[in-house]
């Protein structure tokens, strides 16, 4: 019964009800207080995650090969705080401090990567400067499992003092408050320093008032060091890097306009004039139109158009109208404003701010020449492999859109910094498989490469055509296992290594704060069920990515909705009488089976309704039905902190076996989410009330 429905609306009352009602009125409020706290912090906790996720990744470069290393820091901080709010001391009043000293560390000490001379303009060798990856790793994850701690511990205790379900509708809310208003600010571009406003005025609201003096000159210490960065030359902020703009002197020429652009710290293009790129021997800019004489050039599409020098060199080149996409709406607009070619002004080109693949998927239009300009060029460093766990645009399903999308004389073209030659045999495989016959491959300075391939053989004019012997081949990137730098065998050594430490991490700190495990059986259904709902969190965000494009704002409604669909299955669970678990298992498994069987791709020609509503109804059924579940058994937990840290620690363990999609692809992640719910079904407690 609703703790309103507690009270009764008669009137008038005599003064014996008066005294009997006095102490339920003041539980209300009581209770009202502490609601209303338990989502400022929820609020708080989720909004200063995903702003974490984002500032240090744009400023610690490691983590460009590491992307949910800070999520399950975050995660691990989470669980923590929760347990730590069983206990008698507190971790909140080092929350901030320490959160001012990872900003400060950060900017003092900046782990970036040097360029001289010409390698500002052929990114061949690099050189990371500021601390080591085995140091600031290690670092960078305890400080952030450690701040989160301080919010997750405020959430811990309200769940302590209302009824489970009560915490948990709350704290859903307020999560789903900080990911709309960190959303929000990603949309309107804000720079960190509106980040940090935000965050140090909850802590503040949150502190006790004996240490608010203290708090606040700590928040005073971050909001200077973040209103730095946000006011320092050049610097600019977009839904997805930390955007630096540097003026570079002539390069041995005497026309102007030379800019580099470097996105998180890493140099990603030379905004220079067309003449000069063709001049000076930039030869990737020139080659597709060399190898590709015929082409009439009526009409391009650019995908990675970024600063505009493509799209001026197409120009020069005689197109009629370029359709110029690229994903990051501050880049284009740099170009626009200060590109010297100035090719967004012409009248011959289209912008368009979307994902090259969700473009493509989304227009009729049919071109004479496509064009992938350097996209994704922030791909690899010399010395270290990235896996991308998002990129669509290089799989065999992205070429054959891109065939479809040819005239009968049209034509393709690829270029990048690729360094590794499987590579560019793996791209130049998935080209010839998907038109019939071999590219054109030219390599320059064992780093730059370009592959250009023709709907006809014919129309194509190579200086050395692309033969590799068929056991000599990379098998080509699908949609299901778009892992375009991972070459396959065995998994990377340094992912091991730093998973199996995450791992080893999260034990420690669940045995230190929590006691023996064997006194968390109870509820090992409910780790379990954590770790199997992040994987399923993992595959619907890629499933979502390929149909719509790897877009924030993408990412952003799939974590939204799942908020909504938890808070929706919290609700039905709290208001409605519900089928037992073993039926509501069975219905897991069967929504599992329907996702894993439609393909994804088959969704793909739909209108884009029709295929979001499908796509919608395949991703959120499951967990709508997982959460059903989660809701039924935390409902009765006698100690509602111990059993939600157990679950969010179980999610640290979802985020390291999402690693498993390298070798099973992300449909295959189904299967293995379907047995680590069997598990958890198996390890229900048979005395449970909602097992009946």
């Amino acid at each position: 019964m609703d703790q309103a429905e507690t009270v009764s609306a008669d009137w008038p009352v005599s003064m014996g009800d008066m005294a009997a009602q006095a102490p339920i009125d003041a539980r209300m409020r009581e209770n009202g207080s502490v609601a209303a706290r338990l989502v400022v912090a929820s609020s708080l906790m989720l909004f200063l995650e995903l702003a974490l996720i984002r500032w240090l990744g744009a400023n610690v470069v490691h983590l460009s090969y590491f992307s949910n290393f800070v999520l399950l820091g975050s995660f691990l901080g989470v669980g923590a705080g929760f347990l730590i709010s069983r206990k008698s001391w507190s971790i909140i009043p080092v929350s901030l401090p320490l959160l001012t000293i990872l900003v400060i560390g950060v900017l003092k000490f900046p782990v970036s990567i040097e360029r001289s001379g010409s390698d500002v303009i052929y990114f061949t060798s690099l050189t990371i400067s500021g601390p080591p990856a085995w140091l600031a790793l290690p670092v960078v994850f305890a400080l952030v499992a450690v701040i989160l701690a301080g919010p997750a511990e405020v959430v811990g205790r309200c769940f302590g003092r209302i009824p489970p379900l009560w915490a948990y509708r709350y704290d859903l809310i307020g999560s789903l408050i900080g990911i709309v208003a960190f959303s929000a600010l990603s949309f309107m571009q804000a720079p960190p320093i509106c980040w940090g406003f935000i965050v140090v005025s909850v802590y503040l609201w949150l502190t006790d008032r004996r240490r608010r003096m203290v708090a606040c000159a700590w928040s005073f210490a971050l909001i200077l060091m973040l209103g730095a960065e946000t006011l320092s030359p050049g610097v600019s902020w977009s839904p997805y890097y930390k955007i630096a703009t540097q003026e570079v002197p002539d390069i041995g020429a005497a026309e102007k306009g030379f800019l580099l652009i470097k996105a998180n710290g890493v140099p990603h293009q030379l905004m220079a004039p067309a003449q000069w790129k063709i001049r000076q021997g930039e030869r990737i800019y020139e080659t597709p139109y060399l190898r590709l004489p015929g082409n009439s050039l009526e009409s391009l599409l650019i995908v990675g158009a970024g600063s505009g020098s493509d799209v001026a060199i197409a120009l020069k080149e005689g197109a009629k109208h370029v359709d110029a996409v690229d994903i990051d709406p501050r880049i284009l607009q740099i170009g626009a404003e200060k590109n010297i070619d100035r090719p967004y002004a012409s009248s011959r080109v289209t912008r368009h701010v979307n994902d090259g693949r969700a473009f493509l998927e989304s227009t009729d239009r049919k071109y004479d020449l496509i064009l992938f300009a350097l996209p994704d060029s922030l791909t690899l460093v010399s010395g270290a492999s990235q896996i991308r766990l998002e990129s669509f645009l290089f799989t065999k399903e992205a070429m054959e859109s891109v065939r479809r999308h040819l005239k009968p004389n049209g034509a393709f073209a690829m270029y990048n910094y690729y360094r590794e030659k499987w590579l560019i045999d793996r791209l130049a495989g998935t080209a010839a498989s998907t038109f019939g016959h071999a590219p054109c491959v030219d390599t320059f300075d064992d780093a730059q490469a370009v592959i250009a391939v023709a709907m006809r053989q014919t129309d194509q004019r190579c200086k050395q055509a692309w033969g590799v012997s068929a056991d000599q081949r990379v098998a080509p990137a699908t949609d299901n296992a778009p892992f375009l730098y991972f070459k396959g065998g065995s998994f990377p050594p340094l992912y091991s290594v730093t998973l199996f430490a995450i791992l080893g991490a999260s034990l420690l700190a669940v045995r230190g704060l929590g006691g023996p495990i064997r006194q968390m059986r109870p509820y090992a259904d409910l780790f379990f069920m954590g770790a199997a709902f992040l994987l399923l969190e993992t595959k619907n965000v890629a499933t979502f990515a390929l149909l719509f494009g790897t877009t924030w704002f993408v990412n952003a409604l799939v974590f939204a909705g799942v908020l909504v669909v938890v808070l929706a299955a919290v609700e039905t669970t709290r208001k409605l009488r519900t089928p037992p678990l073993p039926v509501v298992f069975a219905g897991i498994a069967a929504s599992l089976a329907i996702a894993w069987y439609v393909r994804p791709e088959w969704l793909l020609p739909l209108p884009f309704y029709p295929r979001l509503i499908t796509a919608t109804v395949l991703a959120f059924l499951p967990i709508f039905l997982a959460n059903i579940a989660f809701a039924k058994r935390f409902q009765e937990s006698s100690d509602s902190q111990s059993a939600f840290a157990i679950n969010l620690l179980g999610t640290i363990v979802g985020g390291c076996l999402e690693y498993a999609a390298l070798f099973t692809g992300y449909s295959n992640l189904l299967i293995i989410t379907g047995l680590i719910y069997l598990v958890a079904f198996l390890l229900v407690p048979r005395a449970s009330s909602r097992f009946a």
